[in-house]
């Protein structure tokens, strides 16, 4: 039978009759044969409330202690698992992450993997125990602990996967899978029964929440199979996979439509037009810990240029501070914000193969009056940036234009 790594979230585990009924659904898949290895998140809401205990006593809370403390929310869950599952009869053992030796690196709050030691793991399988691990923890080389940030526990559960070679690695959360586009704003959008490691990593970076990037990202790089599946009901869920596994004819021209109303335009009008300008404007951004998505440039006649670029909308304020010195060091008429602003995209590895794809989408915008403020794209996305007020309908339009639509039911 296979190795099963699983992993749920803070919602599946949210009661103690949820976590019974993981216990259930875990006795089901070891009655089948399977080997498991669980990795589970805190239960709903824990990990806000240490936050909010530690913000009680330290305004800006130390990082190493603020490690320490919420890693507790996981060792609660661990613990009751492997009762509820000792209840029903199978054997298992908790492990916190630096039980099991996730090896981090030093970086509290937001620390990477670089090592993990399965042997604890293997023998414990071997012996015919359910292995249940602590998610979002690790352990540096000096023995502190560490956490990964937040939703960190994808990455734990991708990385046992990993390390174990395990045959899928399992996200059970809230929803039944990887979607069309988000069903609260398409009420015909359609779950995915495959998508692609570079597709879905587009749509996580894009603005999709059902998984964490990171944890995307180890699956593509390690091709740990990964499965997102409902906690609450029964259902086949969304395989992402290697491209190379797809059948590149029958492949969709466009997989999904993502959006991100989390965003700021931010514009520095009037820039004289010099070599290494653009580089004095976005070096003290970046030095500010502002992270920059889209960017255009426009050169006028009169040999001045304006620079757009995007940014999360809640750093808007700061990065027209910061630009403000700047502007006058380099003699910029202006700088304005705008964060009335959204970004819709459209992403599919079968871009790569189909021309027209970008006129499709600008004249089903431009059909509803939807103005495109700017413009990105890659080799399998096309991103634009319109005004907030039409997000919702573009993405409708959108998910029409390019036959995503599911049947209605009859």
């Amino acid at each position: 039978m296979s190795l099963l790594v699983q992993k749920y979230g803070g919602t599946s585990v949210g009661t103690t009759e949820r976590i019974e009924a993981v216990a259930d659904k875990v006795a089901g898949f070891r009655q089948q044969g399977h080997d498991m290895v669980i990795v589970v998140s805190a239960m709903s809401g824990e990990t806000n409330r240490l936050i909010a205990l530690a913000k009680d006593i330290q305004e800006t809370p130390d990082p190493r202690e603020m490690d320490v403390l919420v890693s507790t929310g996981e060792q609660v869950t661990i613990a009751l698992l492997c009762m509820a599952l000792k209840k029903r009869g199978w054997d298992a053992r908790s492990y916190t992450g630096g039980q099991v030796r996730i090896l981090t690196d030093d970086s509290h709050t937001k620390a990477r993997i670089q090592e993990i030691d399965e042997a604890n793991m293997r023998a414990d399988l071997d012996a015919g125990r359910v292995v249940v691990v602590a998610g979002f923890q690790g352990v540096d080389a000096q023995g502190n602990i560490t956490t990964l940030g937040r939703g960190g526990s994808d990455t734990t559960g991708v990385a046992l996967a990993a390390a174990l070679k395990a045959d899928e690695c399992q996200i059970y959360t809230d929803v039944d899978g990887v979607y069309t586009t988000d069903p609260r704003v398409v009420d015909r959008a359609r779950r995915l029964e495959k998508i692609t490691f570079e597709e879905m990593l587009e749509m996580a970076s894009l603005g999709s929440k059902v998984l964490q990037i990171r944890a995307v990202e180890f699956a593509g790089k390690y091709n740990v199979p990964l499965r997102v599946l409902s906690s609450f009901k029964e259902g086949p869920g969304t395989l992402i996979t290697l491209d190379e596994e797809e059948n590149t004819m029958e492949q969709p021209v466009v997989s999904g439509i993502a959006f991100n109303r989390d965003e700021a335009k931010i514009t520095l009008a009037g820039i004289p037009d010099l070599p290494g300008i653009a580089s004095k404007i976005l070096a003290p951004v970046g030095e500010a810990n502002i992270e920059v998505d889209v960017i255009v440039q426009n050169v006028g006649a009169d040999n001045t240029t304006d620079l757009t670029f995007t940014v999360n909308r809640g750093d808007m304020n700061k990065t027209v501070d910061v630009l403000s010195a700047v502007a006058k060091e380099i003699g910029a008429r202006e700088v304005t914000g705008d964060d009335a602003i959204a970004k819709v995209s459209i992403v599919g590895v079968g871009m790569r193969s189909h021309a027209g794809v970008a006129s499709t989408m600008f004249s089903a915008l431009a059909a509803e009056g939807i103005n495109i403020q700017m413009i990105t794209t890659s080799e399998i996305k096309i991103s634009v940036i319109i005004s907030e007020k039409y997000l919702e309908l573009a993405v409708r339009t959108l998910h029409s234009a390019f036959g995503l639509d599911a049947e209605p039911a009859a």
